[in-house]
C-alpha cells in the first residue's frame, strides 16, 4: 500500500522525538500494539538513526524519518530504513527524496509554499506549524484553491482537534507531543483517544 493510501486509511501519523534511544523504540512498540503503525522518527531524537534502524529490523511498518533537512540526511535515513520522509519546509531533504524516488511529505505553510511542494514531488504536504495560523479554519481556507492536495495537519495537534481537522479537509493529523511526549505509562490512553478522534 502507497504512503498515500496509508495516509488516507490510518487518519493519524505519529510524530516521535526522545532523549534517549530506548523511549523512543519503547514508544514505537506501543503506539503499534495500540494499532498506530504510521509513525515517524524525528532526526531530532538521540541516536535517531540508530532508533530507525532497529525499528525496522523488529519489524515496524510504516516506518519514516522526519525533520530531514539535508540530502546526507535523507540517504541516510533510507539506509536506516526510513520508507519515507518527511521534513519541516522545502529543504535539500526534501529534494534528495523525491529525487531518490522516495515519499516525501514536505512542510509547507503559505500558499507559494504549497504551490512549490506540489510542483516539487510531494506525495502529500505538511501544513506545518497548523494550529498556530488558525487551525482547521486556516486549512479550510487553502482547501479552496486546493482541492485536490493531500495534506497533513501538523503542530499542535490536540486529540479532541483531530476531527475538525479531518472535518476541514485533512488528509491525516501528524501528532508529536500531545501523542508521544508524555509518560509512557499513560501512552495507550492517549493512543486510543487520537484513534477515537480519527475514526470517530
Amino acid at each position: 500500500m502507497s504512503l498515500l493510501a496509508q495516509l488516507y486509511r490510518r487518519r493519524l501519523l505519529a510524530i516521535v522525538r526522545a532523549g534517549d534511544p530506548e523511549t523512543a523504540l519503547a514508544i514505537v512498540r506501543v503506539l503499534a500494539e495500540e494499532g498506530i503503525d504510521l509513525v515517524e522518527i524525528s532526526l531530532t531524537s538521540a541516536d535517531a538513526l540508530s532508533v530507525i534502524r532497529r525499528a525496522a529490523a523488529g519489524g515496524a511498518t510504516g516506518l519514516g524519518a522526519g525533520t530531514v533537512l539535508s540530502a546526507a540526511q535523507a540517504q541516510a535515513a533510507i539506509d536506516a530504513g526510513a520508507s519515507y520522509l518527511v521534513t519541516p519546509g522545502l529543504s535539500a531533504g526534501a529534494r534528495e527524496g523525491v529525487r531518490l524516488g522516495v515519499p516525501v511529505l514536505v512542510g509547507a505553510l503559505t500558499p507559494s509554499e504549497v504551490v512549490a511542494a506540489v510542483e516539487l514531488g510531494a506525495t502529500a504536504v505538511k501544513l506545518f506549524p497548523v494550529a498556530q495560523l488558525g487551525g482547521p479554519s486556516y486549512l479550510r481556507a487553502l482547501r479552496a484553491p486546493f482541492p485536490d492536495v493531500p495534506f497533513v495537519a501538523v503542530g499542535g495537534v490536540s486529540a479532541e482537534a483531530v476531527p475538525a481537522y479531518l472535518a476541514a479537509g485533512a488528509t491525516a493529523v501528524g501528532v508529536g507531543s500531545p501523542l508521544t511526549g508524555g509518560s509512557l505509562d499513560t501512552l495507550p490512553e492517549r493512543a486510543r483517544a487520537m484513534l477515537a478522534g480519527a475514526h470517530p
